[in-house]
């Protein structure tokens, strides 16, 4: 499973996104997360994007360009400092996108 997580310039991202991985190696998931800007949806291949809560005015745009599942952080997001909330997040939303669940453990 790979995850991109985007944010304006894809700074805060990557915070998010190295928790996400934590969290998911230590439920034993073998996924990948990696951070990047709202430009690098359409070129980065991802089962999944996650939106930075600062982008939620752009999510119509991003999923046209990501043809893929996206989901919306929410604003308290940053403080998710284990990434099990974010993990969270993913895993609720591939169950309401079960074609998207290949490659989830």
């Amino acid at each position: 499973m790979k995850i991109l997580v985007v944010c304006g310039a894809g700074a805060s991202s990557t915070f998010v996104a190295q928790r996400l991985r934590r969290a998911a190696v230590a439920a034993g998931l073998d996924w990948d997360a990696s951070a990047g800007a709202e430009s690098s949806v359409a070129a980065t291949p991802a089962d999944l994007v996650l939106v930075g809560p600062h982008l939620a005015h752009q999510i119509e745009t991003i999923r046209a360009q990501a043809q893929t599942p996206v989901a919306a952080l929410p604003a308290d997001v940053f403080s998710d400092r284990d990434g099990t909330r974010t993990l969270a997040i993913v895993q609720a939303t591939l169950s309401d996108s079960p074609s998207t669940a290949k490659g989830t453990s």
